[in-house]
């Protein structure tokens, strides 16, 4: 204890802080909002959210660390980050922010999107989805875009899980209470027939390699309270979609599953339903039911294992029907 005083009162001495730490009493169950990265650096947005925080029942919030884009939103001190200059100050001050947020005794949620990404691929085109169609020499490659014109990192490169990894663990260190992964999935639109995956094996399934990362992140952070982001029909679905998703895979290896129950992102006829966004207690009471029962049926054949609670993202927006406050 006369350590940690003597080191904090030098440290005030010379203008440095003690790093944010984690929230002492984090709540059980969390109400959480999404902000972005470039929100939650933003002065005018700050009064919103503040506003939002006093006056709701919102008690945690999530925010973009690394999103679509590639670009980690705060200066990183993760090696390869701070070595391919992947990062944008959308962020001036991370710890200022986490511990301004945990004053008010928000639980903080780094969201990483992994995959997804369009920065590291032009610096690294060797750990890139490239377009055989388009390519004649793998040392050159041609990226591969989705429709949105978008890259995307190989799942299967090692070297990109720990490029993803460090980058979760330097959030860590900046007092963030939960990492939240998402796009941990290979590509589900754009010409999917034209991917080249340089450092697969062509053996191992979709899904194995995920779970093998899964594996890796778990092992590497076993201390650390970790979410997964999967698609809404990963609930209903038993095989992985093309993606690589199967909820199984993701129980034993994350505290918080979390499901995209979007009732706008069904397919019509769902459920019986012409219009499935029209009725999200439907949509969303069957999807989490059948998750719950499907991590029963995994307990059972693994009961030393511990497994992670399914936590879901909520549809707050209008997508296929107005909702309404009933909604």
């Amino acid at each position: 204890n006369r350590i940690d005083l003597l080191s904090s009162l030098i440290g005030k001495i010379i203008g440095l802080e003690e790093p944010p730490k984690p929230l002492p009493n984090p709540p059980s169950v969390i109400k959480a909002i999404y902000v972005t990265g470039w929100s939650a650096g933003a002065k005018g947005y700050s009064y919103y959210l503040s506003q939002t925080l006093d006056t709701t029942q919102i008690n945690a919030v999530v925010i973009d660390i690394k999103d679509v884009s590639g670009f980690v939103t705060y200066k990183s001190g993760a090696p390869k980050v701070k070595e391919y200059k992947t990062y944008q100050r959308a962020i001036l001050d991370i710890d200022k922010l986490v511990k301004s947020l945990h004053k008010k005794g928000i639980y903080v949620v780094a969201r990483i999107t992994v995959f997804k990404d369009s920065a590291l691929p032009l610096v690294r085109p060797d750990l890139a989805v490239y377009d055989k169609t388009k390519t004649q020499d793998k040392l050159s490659p041609v990226l591969w875009q989705d429709y949105n014109g978008l890259y995307w990192l190989d799942p299967s490169s090692q070297e990109v899980w720990d490029y993803t990894i460090d980058i979760a663990k330097d959030a860590v260190s900046h007092g963030f209470d939960e990492i939240n992964f998402d796009y941990i999935r290979f590509p589900s639109d754009g010409k999917l027939k034209n991917m080249g995956f340089p450092n697969s094996d062509q053996k191992t399934t979709r899904n194995l390699v995920l779970k093998n990362f899964y594996k890796k992140i778990r092992e590497s952070m076993p201390n650390t309270k970790l979410s997964v982001d999967l698609f809404g029909q990963t609930t209903t679905n038993r095989y992985d979609m093309g993606i690589g998703q199967i909820i199984e895979d993701s129980f034993e290896y994350f505290d918080y599953i979390s499901p995209m129950v979007y009732p706008s992102h069904y397919a019509r006829g769902f459920l019986g339903f012409s219009n499935p966004a029209e009725y999200p207690y439907e949509i969303i009471k069957y999807a989490l039911d059948t998750a719950v029962l499907r991590q029963s049926s995994y307990a059972k054949i693994n009961p030393e294992k511990k497994l992670g609670k399914i936590r879901p993202w909520l549809q707050d927006f209008d997508l296929g029907a107005n909702y309404d406050a009933e909604m």
